[in-house]
């Protein structure tokens, strides 16, 4: 389940495991009864920073449920040039898709921070579907949004402008934070691969919108939007 079988097994209190189930979507809608036997299938595992939790071509044997930190899941073109597919937070996972069939992973998850994860074999996930039908739904429920997800980032990056994606983002950040100050989640690196371009594109055009007056770059993670229109006009 750990991938290179580097990972760090920590205590583990049924507890902290609990309070893992109770946060991830697919589960939460459960009585605790039911939630309370979810958890003594689970196992929590930590790993730290800039650890590779597992790797493309492992085999896919279970559920990772983000518990703390954040969780990077990108891909790696022939010429080693990294693709950020999306980045986890707490209550989300990864996994799933060896839950319906024996398969192995195609990407690479890394700590971003040090993480702690609750994880749930392939079998005994099996039997919970089963027993709890409402668990597949809310399963098929995360895969039509990922979709959704990523059918739209493909949209942006073959028919907008580099400077439209970057506002897009921007604009789209700020209202899920439903705030004018926003923290960038991932390094410009990162940020670069999700959106189809370089860091130094980034940095370049974020002091572009901040000459124009769009947005006031508070430190190297941390903007404030002072413009939105204007963004969403690029």
């Amino acid at each position: 389940m750990t991938g290179n079988g580097q990972c760090r097994h920590g205590d583990g209190t049924a507890e902290m495991q609990k309070l893992c189930i109770s946060i991830v979507p697919i589960f939460n809608h459960l009585e605790p009864t039911e939630m309370n036997e979810i958890v003594k299938h689970t196992h929590s595992v930590s790993h730290p920073r800039g650890h590779t939790i597992y790797h493309a071509g492992d085999i896919s044997d279970g559920l990772y449920i983000v518990h703390k930190g954040r969780v990077k899941i990108y891909r790696l073109s022939e010429s080693g040039k990294e693709q950020l597919v999306r980045i986890l937070e707490p209550g989300d996972f990864t996994g799933e898709l060896s839950l319906f069939s024996e398969t192995v992973h195609d990407a690479y998850a890394e700590a971003m921070q040090k993480v702690e994860l609750c994880v749930m074999s392939r079998d005994d996930f099996q039997k919970f579907l089963l027993k709890y039908p409402a668990i597949s739904l809310k399963v098929l429920g995360e895969f039509s949004t990922r979709l959704a997800k990523t059918e739209k980032q493909a949209a942006r990056i073959a028919m907008e402008t580099t400077d439209t994606r970057i506002a897009m983002y921007l604009a789209d950040l700020a209202e899920e934070w439903n705030s004018d100050r926003i923290e960038l989640p991932m390094t410009r690196k990162d940020l670069a691969s999700h959106i189809g371009t370089t860091p130094e594109t980034i940095s370049r055009k974020l002091a572009e919108f901040e000459d124009a007056g769009w947005i006031r770059q508070l430190s190297q993670r941390e903007i404030q939007i002072l413009d939105v229109d204007a963004l969403l006009l690029v």
